[in-house]
């Protein structure tokens, strides 16, 4: 498996797999127009513009994806993806591992899931997510945002006090 930056020429497959990745999670809140499911290519598009994906792929054919956008000293991550086909294997964790590589100067990472998609919330815990706030968005859906402190920035505002 290779993880590199994503191109415009990737975004259509990466839309696919968006699709194909999130119908668990449409069947999981009994809604089919959750954001990732109506989103266009012309709005991924323009996404894309803030921030930077990432794509996982094996044998040339993307399998995975990640976006991530500098907020002030946040990095917000999105729209982490697998296909179901290959779920399970570590392709998330590194995923996750190389957005945060590539914002290493920030002070935090921030993203959210759902609040019954528990496999999600396990991942991120592992990886040393903790959970900050919840927001109910309608009776069914609520998200739990979640986030991890960069040890690095820690180090970086040491050494400038230092000098």
């Amino acid at each position: 498996m290779k993880i590199s930056k994503a191109e415009q020429k990737d975004y259509k497959a990466i839309l696919a797999l968006q699709y194909a990745a999130y119908q668990s999670e449409a069947i999981r809140y009994d809604n089919f127009y959750i954001p990732p499911l109506t989103q266009t290519l012309e709005q991924l598009i323009d996404e894309a513009k803030d921030g930077i994906l990432l794509k996982a792929t094996k044998e040339n054919v993307i399998v995975g994806s990640v976006r991530g956008a500098l907020h002030g000293t946040t990095c917000k991550i999105a729209r982490l993806i697998v296909h179901p086909d290959v779920q399970g294997r570590g392709i998330g964790t590194h995923l996750l591992s190389e957005i945060e590589s590539f914002f290493a100067g920030v002070e935090r990472f921030e993203l959210f899931t759902g609040a019954e998609s528990l496999d999600n919330i396990r991942l991120y815990n592992r990886q040393g997510y903790t959970e900050f706030k919840k927001e109910k968005l309608t009776d069914q859906i609520s998200l739990v945002f979640l986030q991890k402190r960069n040890k690095l920035w820690g180090q970086k505002q040491a050494a400038k006090g230092a000098l």
